[in-house]
């Protein structure tokens, strides 16, 4: 049995309008990830969530919830001084959604210099891959995210697999050449990348898919998924042959967009990880993604997903 380490930072999801009924629940790229890896890998994949929460109800309860859908939390560490972080989602008439954030005294913020990252620095080296996002990297003050990137080139060196989802989100740094300096430093010891064409065109300039893949080439990126909505993705392997297109079949009805990358990567890492073949997995990643797409919420009810016979395809 693969064991994946998943890093990043849940936070408390408010839906609704101001000042009216609002829904609570929960959710983060990284963490969405974990829960849908944990769907579709089932016993197959050992999922380790690795973040900070609080010491309040809320954490708890999102703890137990993490637990009840299959992922270990014995590396999410308790931080007695801070909540999970806050965000609020409203839409429009039109459907439109806009966010507010409030995360910048967040536990998961400060994960790196909690007392007790030491026993997680440890764990991190007997896991087979360690998966963080650009979120997971964004959201750390400067000097945590020079070392969270330090420790991944050392496991990388010690033969853990990194892979990393760039997941580009302006808003969370400082300018774009903070993050492509901390991108590029990440890519260099990237085994797996999951990367998005619109993520890549706003940071980089691409302006094809071929400039891409081209230049993650050049940074030292072994293996790379390039998502591209309804056209489906391209896989490549740099080692062996030429980029390969794995079309997916276009929802007719889509009703929230939330999660379609990060349920895409969890299909994908399922498949990758349980030794299916790329177009296996990169097809059991947009079948995954699929349903997800056709439910509202980040993170959809477990009966949306349970029916999805991944043994199918080819």
């Amino acid at each position: 049995m693969k064991r994946i380490a998943i890093i990043g930072e849940c936070m408390i999801e408010l839906n609704g309008a101001p000042f009216a009924a609002m829904h609570q629940t929960y959710g983060g790229d990284s963490l969405n990830t974990a829960v849908y890896m944990a769907r579709t890998a089932g016993k197959s994949v050992k999922i380790d969530y690795i973040s900070a929460l609080g010491s309040d109800a809320i954490s708890e309860g999102m703890l137990q919830r993490w637990q009840q859908e299959g992922i270990n939390t014995d590396h999410v560490l308790r931080d007695e001084t801070r909540q999970p972080g806050l965000y609020l989602i409203q839409l429009d008439e039109q459907g439109e959604r806009t966010f507010m954030y409030w995360r910048n005294q967040s536990a998961a913020r400060y994960l790196v210099r909690h007392p007790d990252f030491t026993q997680i620095e440890n764990h991190l080296q007997s896991v087979d891959m360690v998966y963080v996002s650009g979120i997971s990297l964004a959201i750390l003050p400067d000097e945590d995210r020079q070392k969270l990137v330090t420790l991944l080139n050392q496991l990388a060196n010690s033969g853990v697999e990194v892979a990393f989802d760039s997941n580009y989100r302006p808003a969370l740094w400082k300018n774009a050449n903070e993050a492509r300096a901390c991108y590029q430093q990440v890519l260099s010891f990237t085994n797996l990348a999951l990367v998005t064409d619109d993520d890549e065109e706003t940071l980089w300039g691409d302006t094809s898919s071929q400039v891409t893949l081209d230049r993650l080439q050049r940074t030292g990126v072994k293996k790379v998924v390039l998502k591209m909505g309804s056209k489906g993705c391209l896989y490549t392997d740099f080692s062996s042959k030429a980029p390969e297109l794995i079309a997916t079949t276009p929802v007719k009805t889509v009703i929230d967009t939330t999660s379609a990358g990060d349920s895409f990567n969890a299909g994908f890492l399922s498949g990758y990880l349980t030794d299916k073949t790329p177009r296996e997995a990169a097809l059991q990643g947009h079948q995954l993604a699929s349903i997800v797409i056709q439910h509202k919420g980040a993170i959809i009810p477990t009966s949306a997903t349970a029916e999805i016979n991944f043994n199918i395809l080819s």
